[in-house]
């Protein structure tokens, strides 16, 4: 991550230089997406510096949370880079000014394989993670921008066409929303505390009710603290006599052993309860 960075700060400078000498607006959105790139990289590695900190005082869970703040983040800023680059394109398709076509086909070229080298880059990354999947959405849509950039400057060149330049800078917009979309929903759903999306809450109930001597299973919550950190709590209602004759450990052993092997999960916590124990819980476990 730290040498992708490297080569987009390098390549970013670059660009401006020469958007603003050829005039084009293809040239000067990629170089905006670009910089958003150089920014969700940086904030991806401190976010993953934070993460790597271990649970201490008050951060029961460490700073893992960092992680989806950051794709979080990455997410508004395509959001908001799509929106500066829409109004200007609009614009210039009304009142498309004179653009030099061989610089943008030149820097195009260039700036697909700078982000096919950043990409293969940020690829060997655990995408697992979906702060390093927030960096690599910015650099895999950059990419697809150029190509249209590249399209573009040809069209100016053969046809004379320079209503192409804002075309292109349209389909860059349309692929960081998309982009931008990903990032939010799934950054929204960790940051909310929706169950992963892939959970399904009725199959984990009805295999903790296959476990011997549990009765009842409820205030079954299932969450991610970050990617690819599912948690789970949940209050089991288990024989009085489980209490009695030691067996609960058993069955908490069970209960654990069940949600690793089928559902992935790790970090659990259980509440043992006997029957009568929901009859004066708190309105909130009823």
């Amino acid at each position: 991550m730290v040498a992708a960075l490297v080569l987009l700060v390098a390549f970013l400078v670059a660009e401006v230089v020469v958007a603003v000498l050829a005039g084009s607006l293809a040239l000067l959105s990629d170089a905006g997406h670009m910089l958003s790139d150089v920014g969700a990289i940086a904030l991806a590695l401190v976010a993953a510096r934070l993460a790597l900190r271990p649970a201490a005082g008050t951060w029961t869970f460490g700073m893992h949370r960092a992680e989806i703040l950051s794709a979080a983040i990455n997410g508004v800023t395509l959001l908001v880079v799509s929106v500066i680059v829409a109004v200007e394109a609009v614009r210039r398709l009304v009142d498309p000014p004179d653009v030099a076509g061989w610089p943008m086909v030149l820097t195009a070229v260039a700036g697909c394989v700078v982000n096919v080298v950043v990409a293969w880059m940020l690829a060997r990354a655990d995408r697992r993670s979906l702060n390093v999947e927030g960096a690599y959405q910015h650099v895999l849509t950059d990419l697809y921008g150029f190509v249209g950039t590249l399209v573009a400057g040809v069209l100016v060149i053969t046809n004379g066409w320079t209503r192409a330049d804002p075309v292109a800078s349209l389909l860059v917009v349309a692929l960081m929303l998309y982009a931008a979309w990903g990032l939010l929903r799934d950054s929204g759903r960790i940051l909310l505390e929706a169950a992963p999306a892939d959970t399904d809450l009725a199959a984990m109930r009805t295999h903790l009710l296959e476990v011997s001597h549990v009765r009842e299973v409820h205030d079954l919550h299932v969450w991610t603290v970050t990617s690819s950190l599912p948690t789970l709590s949940a209050h089991i209602v288990i024989d009085d006599a489980c209490f009695a004759d030691g067996h609960a450990p058993r069955i908490l052993d069970e209960i654990q052993a069940c949600l690793a092997g089928h559902f992935d999960v790790e970090h659990s916590t259980f509440q043992l309860e006997p029957p009568g124990h929901a009859d004066h819980e708190a309105g909130a476990h009823a």
